[in-house]
């Protein structure tokens, strides 16, 4: 995992690398970093303009546009500046040396001119460091960019956005790439910012590793790289039992579908042997379904019923619970006995989440995951709903008291297992679909069963879940169900 720094981190970051690397030195490196970048928009050249605010996020703007080339023309709209760093005063020298032209924000009638004809614009007003709400000039300047229509690359963050939180307390660019200049912050990935930050880039400009590792980040998220690296691997020697074998407590006459989708997720997550309990009701449609699935009958007595589970939980590696269950109070019961007395890690879900909520006690301290959407996540908080922006607050503080790793679903996933978060990138609205959160118990259950830890195997279950989505996305623009998110999982394997 990568980490994803809280902003007081990224200044004390950025303040010790200028100590150990030069400020000069960081400055310039960042210049090149978006400079590729505006190339990248723009190749045959046009005209950019930066907005550059008063500190060393304005001087970013500076020192890119001294970088980029006489084949674009280069304007730099300057805000009142108090005090200049030495990095800035040397990137706005180059940039002058290099035929950049600057015009200051109170001249009117130019900033005007120059912003109509923009090809390219650069939002450097602010970026993570912003002091919120934005004073007039800066509320003017990204009013100004909103009203221009010219595609804007926002540097280190869209100006206007809280950069731990994500929120939006008034107006704010809307980015179509934004770079990130040495690590993200959480506002890069948390919803609502999220609509404002368009593609996501992080730029590497410099920073010491030693530095950046010695940081205990508080939340985390994945890149390709270390999402490949944490993606528990099949022995060349596994049978289909030791390659993950997955027991599956799901299903029932009015639910079957969710059962189907849970188990065939879980084997095409790479699981090699899965096994489904479900009640006699629901048996014969399943089997019809699920041909390489053993499909067991629970019986109806619930001491032969849990006689049963122990007996299947002790020829297999992970449990998945919950999908489609119903909330009969013998079920309940079941639910609630297995999990309290099961050695195996768990992934816990849908009806089984309804019949835990007042007993959550019995899985402190267990391995075990819960996959809550927001309605069942209230429910099981006790707290009501969750308003915006207090996800992450909500979830960390449901952890902190009961000592349950959790992943609270949304476009912006968090997995919490009481010591970091995890962010997930890869939400997509084709993952709004009946049966989608069945499919990620299943991968979730594979995962775990493939050695994962229960944080590990949310966290990772929740990014390939969402690459599915995206994958069926581009298959499929409209009408994704959640038996293509199955089928899409070869493809988005990370």
């Amino acid at each position: 995992m990568i980490p994803v720094l809280l902003p007081e981190q990224l200044r004390s970051l950025d303040a010790a690398s200028c100590r150990s690397v030069g400020e000069i030195a960081l400055m310039r490196t960042a210049g090149a970093r978006i400079a590729a970048l505006v190339d990248e928009r723009l190749p045959r050249g046009g005209r950019i303009v930066a907005f550059a605010g008063p500190g060393n996020n304005g001087g970013d703007a500076f020192a890119a546009l001294a970088e980029l080339g006489k084949h674009h023309e280069r304007i730099a709209i300057a805000l009142p500046v108090g005090r200049r760093s030495a990095a800035r005063a040397d990137a706005e020298d180059r940039a002058a040396a290099a035929g950049v032209r600057t015009i200051s924000w109170s001249e009117i009638e130019a900033r005007e001119r120059a912003i109509a004809r923009a090809e390219l614009i650069l939002d450097a007003i602010y970026g993570s460091g912003a002091r919120l709400p934005l004073d007039e000039t800066a509320r003017d300047a990204v009013a100004a960019i909103a009203a221009c229509g010219a595609p804007c690359i926002a540097v280190d963050l869209p100006t206007g956005i809280d950069a731990l939180t994500g929120a939006i307390p008034g107006i704010a660019v809307r980015a179509a790439l934004t770079v990130a200049l040495g690590s993200l912050v959480p506002a890069h990935l948390l919803d609502p910012a999220r609509g404002q930050i368009g593609k996501l880039v992080l730029a590497e400009i410099g920073f010491p590793p030693e530095l950046l590792a010695a940081i205990p980040p508080r939340f985390v998220t994945f890149d390709d790289a270390s999402a490949r690296a944490a993606m528990p691997q099949r022995d060349e020697r596994a049978d289909k039992r030791s390659a993950g074998s997955v027991l599956v407590l799901a299903g029932s006459a009015q639910f079957p579908g969710a059962a189907v989708l849970c188990a065939r997720a879980a084997a095409r997550a790479g699981a090699g042997y899965v096994t489904l309990v479900a009640p006699s009701a629901a048996v014969a449609a399943l089997r019809t379904q699920l041909v390489e699935t053993i499909v067991v009958e629970l019986p109806a007595d619930p001491r032969e019923g849990s006689a049963l589970m122990r007996d299947l939980e002790a020829r297999h590696k992970a449990l998945a619970i919950g999908p489609g269950l119903g909330l009969a109070d013998e079920v309940g019961e079941l639910v609630r006995e297995r999990l309290a007395t099961t050695l195996l890690p768990a992934v816990v879900d849908a009806s089984a989440l309804f019949h835990l909520a007042k007993h959550l006690e019995i899985l402190r301290g267990r391995s075990v995951i819960l996959t809550p959407h927001e309605g069942e996540f209230a429910r099981l908080s006790g707290e009501g709903s969750v308003r915006e922006g207090t996800r992450v607050e909500r979830l960390r503080a449901f952890v902190a008291r009961t000592g349950v790793a959790t992943l609270l679903k949304g476009r912006d996933t968090l997995v919490d297992d009481g010591e970091r978060t995890y962010i997930n990138p890869s939400g997509t609205n084709a993952l709004a679909t009946a049966g989608s959160g069945d499919v990620l118990t299943g991968i979730i259950g594979a995962l775990l069963a493939r050695g994962s830890s229960p944080f590990q195997a949310g966290a990772l279950g929740a990014l390939w879940h969402g690459r599915a989505g995206q994958a069926a996305q581009r298959q499929r623009p409209v009408g994704v169900v959640a038996s293509d998110l199955i089928e899409a999982l070869g493809s988005a394997l990370p």
